[in-house]
């Protein structure tokens, strides 16, 4: 398929200016740089977050200096005067380490919420307005994780790295605490420190390479769950539930393997911190109290230094943690990035003009056009339909039928050629001016979770706004016109009533009764009806051909249509095959000139015809 050359003129403002390619030197900072970019218009938020981050990794420092007034002044020299104001001390500093922490803690999930909430608009943004092609090579279950699940773990990334800051202040606040207490000892013990880091940087990598394998495996099943909640009556109906439900368990069984890996690798990250801490610290308690045995240093000193020294190895362990989730957060955002860059996620975009004026003239001048490098849907397409027609177009089955009516609203672009709309190419128009211009109704009869009411209004012309009695005599009014009115009102809540998702609380006739309510309401100018009657029984199908009726007086309309009637009416019927137009003219001209029409007609017809002369007789 052959695409028109599209600007890209809705890349987000938060793209990095220059993409660093995966596998390159740099390109883990550009991830943390892009992610960190997101949270740039929230600086106050963040700044009262690191102001709570400095008093809560002061107050922890404090804490430990002040155990050894504690010990030397209450328990050793029993000043009674020290053991009133030595706990109110420590109570002071705690509310101030409790208030420093909330208030880091919920600015910093306020803007990982607030975050959250703008990279999903964007993505589905981008998503959104991708061509109809790219969704028909793509899987919904994979575009929902990438929306859900890839955005939620970047959230992680700015508050990581806030976390691993605040303890490197409260690891720089012990330190001068230890340092302060025994230099020499002091030295010793952060000797050790370097080897604890050793686990840090060396399970990052391969928990980052885990958590980008758990993104994957998270959305290859959604794919399956989202296949299997829509398609389940065709399961039940095969009595396939056993097999689909075998599906199901092997895609969740990839999920708890790689639970389970990386559950074992941060394990793994944790025990050897805590065994390079344990060392480290058995030394430092060994030549602590060798110094205390031998009178170079107090019991409070020595305990106030272990008690530094302790709280100094615990940030050590939350850095780990820390580390764990900014790997989480760029194997998702390798993901969100790279549909926001890629090139083969360009969105679709129309032209700079409004289509105001009437509908006039449609013209095909020499299109053709191809979903693959293979044969052609549609070759050397020419043909005018003008204001007020009605065109019918019949053939067998991969015609290009369907094909044809696709270009209108530019769900594709011709390969070659163009489509004029009142003289000007349709790329010339804005996307939506455009497709408001038509209503379609097809087959797949879709509808939205929602009320009656809201089906029918969805993406109606309002007349005003500020009326809403207005609006809905308009809707009933389309309702009455597609005879939808009076099944409508014997629904328990009327035009209220909800009809589930995709109406499935509705017949096949009144879904589609609904979908011809909605584009009569919409009054496009131009109607186009996709086999709109095929899959309704005979009943139902006589009820939606009076409806398409109504639908269609003083429209024009392009019609794909198996009902003979509708054939009949119309002013031109196109016979197409194999893309190609094969024949054109009446249906007496057809008959007489066209071998193909005259079999079609014979075949798709001629029984239903014969059955009306019966009756009439």
């Amino acid at each position: 398929m052959t695409q028109t050359n599209i600007p890209q003129a809705d890349v987000p403002a938060n793209s990095a200016p220059a993409v660093v390619p995966k596998g390159e030197k740099g390109y883990n900072a550009y991830l943390l740089k892009r992610c960190l970019r997101y949270f740039a218009p929230y600086k106050l938020k963040i700044l009262l977050a690191i102001l709570g981050m400095i008093a809560a990794a002061a107050a922890d420092g404090t804490i430990a200096y002040l155990v050894k007034p504690a010990m030397d002044d209450v328990f050793i020299r029993r000043d009674e005067t020290a053991l009133i104001v030595i706990p109110l001390a420590f109570l002071a500093v705690l509310f101030i380490k409790a208030g420093g922490r909330l208030t880091q803690n919920y600015m910093m999930q306020s803007c990982g919420l607030l975050v959250l909430e703008r990279l999903r608009d964007e993505l589905y943004n981008k998503i959104i307005k991708m061509p109809v092609a790219f969704y028909e090579r793509a899987q919904v279950g994979m575009l929902m994780s990438r929306v859900i699940n890839d955005v939620g773990t970047i959230r992680d990334s700015l508050p990581a790295i806030i976390m691993i800051v605040r303890q490197v202040l409260i690891m720089a606040a012990l330190l001068v605490v230890v340092y302060k207490q025994n230099w020499q000892l002091a030295i010793f013990s952060t000797i050790v420190l370097p080897l604890a880091f050793f686990p840090f940087f060396y399970f990052g990598r391969r928990l980052r390479k885990l958590g980008r394998k758990s993104q994957s495996v998270l959305a290859g099943a959604s794919v399956v769950l989202q296949e299997i909640f829509s398609g389940i009556r065709i399961i039940k109906a095969f009595a396939t539930e056993k097999k689909e439900g075998e599906r199901f368990s092997k895609e969740n069984r990839n999920i708890l393997k790689i639970a389970l890996k990386r559950a074992l690798a941060g394990e793994f990250s944790s025990a050897s911190m805590e065994m390079v801490i344990a060392v480290g610290t058995a030394l430092v308690f060994y030549f602590g109290a060798s110094k205390v045995l031998s009178g170079e240093m107090t019991q409070g000193e020595f305990f106030s230094f272990v008690t530094g020294l302790a709280m100094i190895y615990e940030p050590v362990r939350k850095l780990n943690t820390a580390n764990n989730s900014i790997q989480g957060a760029l194997a998702g955002a390798e993901r969100v990035f790279e549909v926001l860059d890629s090139d083969a996620y360009i969105p679709e975009s129309g032209g700079q003009l409004e289509l105001k004026d009437s509908f006039e003239e449609l013209r095909f001048e020499n299109v053709t056009f191809g979903y693959s490098e293979r044969s052609p849907a549609l070759l050397n397409i020419n043909l005018t339909l003008r204001k007020g027609e009605r065109l019918a177009l019949v053939g067998p089955s991969g015609a290009g039928k369907s094909t044809f009516v696709s270009l209108l609203p530019r769900f594709y672009d011709p390969g070659s050629g163009c489509v004029t709309l009142n003289g000007v190419d349709l790329r010339a128009y804005t996307l939506p001016s455009l497709r408001t211009s038509m209503s379609i109704v097809s087959q797949d009869n879709f509808l939205f979770n929602c009320s009656v009411y809201d089906n029918i209004a969805y993406g109606q012309k309002k007349p005003d706004a500020e009326d809403p009695q207005a609006l809905r005599e308009q809707v009933m009014s389309a309702a009455r016109a597609a005879y939808a009115h009076d099944f409508i009102m014997e629904m328990p809540e009327g035009y209220a009533t909800v009809i589930g998702e995709r109406g499935v609380k509705l017949s096949g006739g009144q879904k589609q009764r609904i979908t011809i309510a909605r584009a009569i309401a919409k009054n496009a100018p131009l109607l186009i009806l996709d086999e709109a009657t095929s899959a309704l029984d005979s009943e139902s199908e006589k009820i939606v051909q009076r409806a398409l009726e109504n639908l269609m007086q003083g429209r024009t309309s392009i019609i794909i249509a198996h009902r003979l009637s509708t054939v009949l009416s119309s002013d031109r019927i196109l016979v197409m095959d194999k893309g190609e137009i094969a024949a054109e003219g009446t249906h007496a001209q057809l008959i007489a000139a066209s071998p193909l029409y005259a079999r079609l007609y014979r075949m798709q017809f001629g029984a239903q015809e014969g059955a009306s002369q019966n009756l009439q007789g």
